[in-house]
């Protein structure tokens, strides 16, 4: 296998768009080659095979996906409360919609797994490590509500992004600022 950072990293680039623009079927690794404009078999260099592709897919749409640390640490200079909580909310919207394709890619992994068991446990620790991690976070910045409260946050908002992603009118009549406001009112009533 080879080892060039940076060619690794925009081969799995290239993987995500295909996954995003063509669908789990359409992810090949001659495809992924197309798509990062290497030449045929560059692809098969950096990844055993298919399965080892989608796995590390997974590590980067993480990566892309995580927020600017220093756009955060300013974002976390307001006091902990309600409308931080909102605030991040948002942040998350214009995130998901700033990066389309990783959202897409990752729904087509959901997909993928649902006929792939060894993707499915991979799928599922990925995003338990995610869960946990973002209930810590919540919980150590001090904002409102306890676990389940970053739970519900959780489930609503993977709604939300879902929605935006694939039928984006449908939630349009009822403005994303206020789903949000009225999500975290109910979430954490009374913070």
């Amino acid at each position: 296998m080879r080892q060039n950072p940076a060619r690794r990293t925009a081969l799995l680039d290239a993987a995500i768009e295909v996954l995003a623009q063509e669908g789990s079927r359409g992810l090949t690794l001659r495809a992924v080659d197309k798509a990062a404009g290497v030449p045929t078999g560059t692809t098969t260099n950096y990844f055993a095979n298919r399965a080892e592709l989608l796995r590390q897919i997974m590590g980067r749409t993480k990566e892309r996906l995580t927020p600017d640390p220093v756009a955060m640490a300013e974002t976390m200079k307001v006091e902990p409360g309600r409308e931080l909580t909102a605030t991040l909310l948002r942040q998350l919207v214009e995130r998901m919609r700033a990066d389309r394709s990783s959202h897409l890619a990752m729904l087509e992994l959901r997909l993928e797994a649902t006929r792939r068991p060894e993707l499915q446990e991979d799928l599922t620790r990925t995003f338990t490590e995610l869960l946990d991690d973002n209930i810590a976070w919540h919980l150590d910045a001090g904002l409102p509500g306890d676990r389940d409260t970053v739970l519900l946050l959780y489930l609503a908002m993977l709604g939300v992004i879902v929605d935006d992603l694939t039928v984006p009118e449908l939630l349009a009549p009822h403005g994303i600022d206020h789903i949000v406001d009225v999500l975290v009112e109910r979430s954490a009533p009374g913070a």
